[in-house]
């Protein structure tokens, strides 16, 4: 029990001692430590809004404030005239330098309490009607551009400064320093809970934004995967046809050397090594597939499949007409598989965007690349905007990139839409 009081006792005297260095860190400086910054205005970008009607609602105050002090509070013109303008230039300084503005007219109080002579009994003390304005300001200022640390510690060294210029007010407070008391509470409650909120809607926008680019970025993932899985399919069917036409050749040429023998033997081992490792990874890549054995093992479909993709969609009452142009001749699998994938999107995402509207779809061969062009009319009804990332354009997009070609979407001018790949037929150099 004793070693736990002697803890406690050094603790809070650890933390006692720490008080007059956080004082001199938050109230020796100049600097702000505004709210972070969101996407729309923040405060500092209203300030020079505010900033000339402030000066010119300062200059009825600071007339008023100089007359009082000397009507009312016995100071000489002077020093009316200076402690007034100060007090003035200060509360238009806290828009930028609200811990300078509140020394100033800290000391602006202390100087009154202490040297004025009241001339009238409503001379109140230590705070003046302007006084207590300016001040409610300038930590109103603080409260929203600092931590609230600071302003509550402003707060607490103003009222206690302003109790002991009137040590009559500790014991027995008078009715006009209650009231400057609850002004001043009252405007860093107010600060406090502004800057609060500010900065929650602003992490609020940052976390949104944070968790829009992390469904980005797995969406992006998900799709690179799901290509993944179906050209490493394509590349083992050519492995496959590869190993079975090295264990054939030998059977087709009469007296084949061994030389020959050998060399196609090592490149029937070498494809089948290389058919295992896609296998392997293929597995890995299919562990999460949720389909059947069937479907992961057919073979993917290519654009001899395109008449059938759609009488489908025709059959679910989507209007479509087709257009080739060009001869068609062999292409590489890649760009066969993505170009089906292609257009089969693109008629998923007009059944699903666009319904009831007609569909063309243009295939071009051409020397070099192979152009697919999918448009679809104007809706009769606009559809809803999504609710997430569309995974069709994003597959698509990224399906073209790896080819190395060009794609683009976009709305026509007669208000559809419309999705063009340009999908190169050899590789780049």
């Amino acid at each position: 029990m004793h070693r736990l009081r002697a803890g406690a006792g050094a603790q809070l005297t650890g933390r006692l001692r720490a008080v007059p260095r956080s004082l001199v860190h938050d109230l020796w400086t100049t600097a702000v430590d505004p709210p972070p910054r969101p996407h729309g205005p923040s405060l500092r970008d209203w300030i020079p809004a505010f900033l000339l009607p402030l000066v010119v609602g300062t200059v009825p105050l600071a007339v008023f404030s100089i007359n009082t002090l000397v009507a009312q509070y016995g100071l000489d013109t002077r020093s009316a005239l200076f402690l007034g303008l100060l007090q003035s230039v200060a509360f238009i300084a806290a828009l930028y330098r609200p811990v300078l503005a509140w020394w100033a007219v800290t000391a602006v109080m202390i100087v009154v309490a202490l040297t004025a002579q009241p001339q009238t009994g409503d001379a109140s003390l230590p705070w003046t009607l302007s006084g207590i304005v300016v001040q409610a300001g300038v930590l109103l200022m603080m409260a929203l551009r600092l931590r609230p640390r600071v302003g509550v510690e402003a707060l607490v060294l103003s009222v206690l400064a302003g109790l002991v210029c009137a040590p009559e007010d500790l014991v027995h407070p008078a009715a006009p320093t209650r009231v400057a008391v609850a002004v001043l509470v009252a405007a860093v409650v107010i600060g406090v809970a502004l800057r609060g909120r500010h900065v929650a809607r602003t992490e609020l926008v940052v976390q949104e934004e944070r968790t829009a680019r992390e469904r980005g970025r797995r969406t992006l993932l998900e799709e690179r995967n799901r290509i993944a899985r179906e050209l490493h399919d394509v590349v083992a069917h050519h492995m496959s046809v590869i190993s079975i036409q090295a264990q054939v050749a030998p059977h087709l040429v009469e007296h084949p050397s061994d030389e020959l023998k050998e060399n196609l033997a090592g490149i029937r081992e070498n494809a089948v090594d290389a058919l295992t490792e896609l296998r392997r990874v293929l597995g890995v890549l299919r562990s999460e597939d949720a389909v059947s054995a069937e479907a992961r093992h057919s073979p993917q479909p290519t654009l001899d499949r395109l008449p059938e993709l759609l009488d489908n969609v025709r059959g679910a009452g989507l209007k479509v007409t087709t257009e080739l142009t060009g001869t068609p001749r062999p292409i590489p699998p890649g760009v066969d598989l993505s170009a089906f994938r292609i257009v089969q999107e693109s008629l998923s995402n007009a059944m699903r965007h666009a319904p009831g509207t007609a569909v063309h779809v243009g295939i071009a061969y051409r020397p070099s690349c192979l152009a697919v062009r999918i448009t679809n009319t104007a809706p009769d009804e606009p559809a809803p905007p999504p609710r997430d990332i569309a995974h069709g354009l994003l597959g698509m997009r990224e399906r073209t990139a790896m080819l190395g070609g060009d794609f683009t979407n976009g709305t026509t001018p007669g208000g559809g839409y419309e999705v063009v790949a340009i999908l190169p037929l050899e590789e780049p150099v």
